[in-house]
């Protein structure tokens, strides 16, 4: 394993299988790869495709799947997840916005909830297994998923399965007038539809997930390429999106791919800035601090007030020991993204490092206060507490972290410990009810 990761890159345990929607304990837990540049990138790509279908780009966050598969998937109405390996195989910006509209499609078509009624039929007509199966899916899960599908009742298998290819067509038909009306080549649907072209020749065990939950057929790709050649409008580029795909996947690919590849191919990218900021990853995985620093001070010279620039900057330092130096370049892209918890999560962890709990917890709490989810977050939140004579609170929020990654027995340990010692009643006393009470529904 390289030293430098993307930070916050490991949020293990997000319950992101449909088990948590319908009761069932979650079958895997997933890997989110959390970025505060890829993420904002890729809300500049879904922005105006959501807003196209009716959903606020503030309400959808689009986030990223650590896993190679090619693979998007909803589990609710809040949430589209891009695996990382569909990211890093897509080439263009009206691709990526092509997938967000057609998982944005589900979300619109209302596809969630009679998805839900229709795996609680199954459960009933089939047993568990069919709902598991499901699950396993959706979260990528083939493996598990064909193994938990055994003995499952074909009919039910069936039932389950056209419903899926009817949301499938209705979601086509809907993503075509969405990329429409946003101003997006529609062409982009076609091109991701051929990338799965091969799919349909493999065995089910070497299919990607994206090939079990996104039925492609020849009928299918037919009826895209009617819909498409239906559309008079011409798209104009848009050189933005292009831009912040571009970004996207040239900071995940740095962070994923061996260093020499990047360097290899870094200055084929669509900006100065971005081929700097991709070698100075691939320097500082490489342990050459002279030369990161020295691309990504090139690369905020050249856009003085881009705050992630300055966030990738402090965990470089931060990573290579250079605690108090990071401490100043986060607050610096803190304050031109005062609101955006990854940056103040690193802030924190730099005065953690740096020696100044106090400092460390204000922080850390704003950025608990806008992402209560975040693992690494809770993590580092916990030791502030713990280093600043808090030690309730240490537990409690240990408490959480645990409850987030499904870790539910050790939950149940440090809430329990917390319960004790926190003056009932209270606001975080109600919040160990809170962890105690969700282990019990769980259980």
């Amino acid at each position: 394993m390289y030293r430098a990761t993307l930070r916050l890159l490991r949020m293990t345990g997000l319950v992101l299988c449909l088990t948590a929607l319908i009761g069932v304990a979650p079958l895997r837990a997933a890997t989110l790869l959390r970025d505060a540049d890829i993420e904002y990138a890729l809300k500049q790509l879904g922005a105006p495709v959501l807003r196209a279908a009716g959903l606020s780009p503030n309400q959808v966050r689009i986030l990223v799947i650590d896993d190679n598969t090619l693979n998007a998937f909803i589990v609710d109405t809040q949430h589209i997840f891009i695996h990382s390996g569909l990211l890093s195989k897509l080439e263009t910006a009206a691709q990526m916005q092509a997938v967000i509209a057609h998982e944005a499609a589900h979300i619109a078509n209302g596809h969630i909830s009679r998805r839900l009624g229709n795996m609680q039929t199954a459960r009933t007509a089939a047993g568990l297994g069919m709902v598991l199966a499901a699950a396993a899916a959706a979260a990528g899960n083939g493996r598990a998923a064909v193994g938990l599908g055994l003995g499952v009742q074909s009919s039910a298998l069936r039932s389950f399965l056209a419903h899926t290819r009817a949301e499938e067509a209705s979601a086509d038909i809907s993503s075509i007038r969405f990329l429409v009306s946003a101003g997006i080549d529609p062409k982009g649907a076609i091109e991701v539809q051929d990338l799965f072209r091969g799919q349909e020749a493999l065995s089910e065990s070497r299919q990607d997930p994206y090939m079990r939950s996104h039925p492609l057929t020849r009928d299918r790709l037919r009826a895209l390429n009617g819909l498409v050649a239906g559309v008079s409008a011409k798209a104009a580029p848009d050189p933005t999106a292009d831009y912040w795909f571009a970004r996207a996947k040239g900071k995940l690919t740095a962070f994923t791919r061996a260093p020499t590849w990047t360097l290899r191919r870094a200055d084929t990218s669509v900006s100065p800035d971005i081929a700097q900021m991709r070698k100075a990853i691939a320097y500082h995985r490489q342990s050459d601090l002279a030369r990161a620093l020295s691309n990504i001070d090139a690369a905020i010279t050249s856009r003085p007030n881009d705050p992630f620039l300055r966030d990738l900057k402090g965990q470089i330092l931060l990573e290579s020991r250079r605690a108090s130096d990071a401490v100043n370049v986060y607050s610096a892209a803190a304050r031109l993204a005062p609101r955006e918890p990854l940056i103040l999560g690193g802030l924190g962890r730099a005065q953690l490092a740096a020696g100044n709990p106090q400092d460390a917890l204000r922080t850390l709490e704003a950025a608990r206060g806008r992402d209560f989810s975040d693992t690494r977050i809770l993590r580092d939140l916990a030791v502030a507490y713990a280093k600043t004579g808090q030690g309730a609170m240490a537990s409690l929020v240990t408490a959480e972290r645990y409850a987030v990654q499904g870790r539910l027995k050790d939950a149940v340990i440090h809430a329990k410990r917390a319960e004790g010692a926190l003056a009932r009643g209270s606001g975080p006393w109600q919040r160990a009810q809170d962890v105690l009470s969700a282990a019990q529904r769980a259980q």
